[in-house]
């Protein structure tokens, strides 16, 4: 699909203050020094207009030299795109969250963003503004076997992300791996709604808890209360992920698709928003090649119940045994 097509024909999502956001974008979790911004733009130039990006991924400078580039070429217009980045953990103090938005800002070289989300809803020790990579925006005991937390409570720190929306800093503000028992808690107190929760989603981990009572129930729940979801991940990862699923080779060969577009379709059908990482300007050709084809019930179904808790992003991995997704 020539880019101009697909920028135009792609599918959009409501959030709840009335904005669209493309359905399809670009993720840009590890992705490293000379990659991303590379990856940006053949994104940009096949299409796409939907740019997630994030504090800890310490790569928003290249980001932002990207779509700068793109504007500048005439490629694109600023207000054509939909740019999301992230506040970190250790900047959930309402002095910190000005602080770490307009550091995002700065590094992407914008004036506003279209979404910004809290990247977790766990409050730590402050680290400093920026760090070069994300070892070092994890706040550690003197023996670096223990994270150190904060009081934040979560509703000052939500109250300061409001008050970006009202300096208009950003348009909107959402969350990122909130789990059920926490996304109750804010819906009590929050005069502006999340936007989106972004979690991990694909047909091997389809919501952001390993419950398996409670899995798909975090989706019913965002979609009861106008949340849409945002699929970080949709692909899975590793050897023993979805890609290497029989029953999505199968499918892929039915409908003439490689596995990778049969997992994004999946999400998309499921009225999710995706964000597949991709480096290779092919692969971001292909991403986006989903739109001309849809699941019979029956297939849908099958991929339903390929489900089996298989998580890539595990905070055990990265903060020692806290264990995020538990419930």
């Amino acid at each position: 699909m020539p880019a101009a097509d697909f920028a135009n024909k792609q599918p959009y999502v409501s959030l709840s203050n009335g904005q669209k956001i493309p359905q399809i974008g670009l993720g840009t979790w590890k992705a490293g020094p000379n990659e991303v911004g590379n990856a940006v733009k053949a994104a940009i130039e096949a299409g796409y207009r939907h740019i997630d990006c994030a504090a800890v991924y310490s790569n928003e400078h290249e980001v932002g030299q990207a779509i700068k580039e793109c504007i500048n070429r005439g490629i694109v217009k600023r207000d054509e795109l939909f740019i999301v980045t992230k506040l970190w953990n250790t900047c959930h103090a309402r002095d910190k969250v000005f602080e770490a938005c307009d550091i995002s800002l700065q590094q992407l070289g914008l004036d506003y963003l279209d979404m910004y989300l809290m990247h977790f809803p766990v409050p730590m020790a402050y680290t400093g503004p920026t760090k070069p990579d994300l070892k070092e925006w994890i706040p550690w005991d003197a023996e670096k076997k223990l994270v150190k937390f904060e009081k934040s409570p979560l509703h000052e720190t939500w109250a300061a992300m409001e008050e970006l929306v009202h300096k208009g800093k950003t348009k909107a503000i959402g969350i990122s791996n909130f789990t059920i028992p926490v996304l109750i808690d804010l819906w009590t107190f929050a005069k502006i709604l999340p936007a989106t929760n972004q979690v991990e989603c694909h047909p091997y981990f389809q919501a952001s808890t390993q419950n398996n009572a409670a899995r798909r129930e975090l989706r019913e729940l965002c979609k009861k209360f106008g949340i849409p979801v945002t699929a970080y991940s949709p692909l899975g990862s590793g050897k023993q992920g979805p890609l290497q699923d029989p029953t999505i080779k199968a499918i892929a060969a039915k409908y003439k698709k490689t596995p990778a577009q049969i997992l994004l379709r999946w999400n998309i059908q499921h009225g999710n928003v995706v964000i597949p990482k991709s480096s290779k300007a092919e692969r971001v050709k292909e991403n986006m090649s989903i739109l001309d084809f849809g699941f019979s019930p029956e297939d849908m179904q099958q991929i339903d119940e390929l489900d089996r808790g298989f998580i890539t992003c595990d905070t055990r991995e990265y903060w020692h045994g806290f264990a995020l997704f538990a419930v």
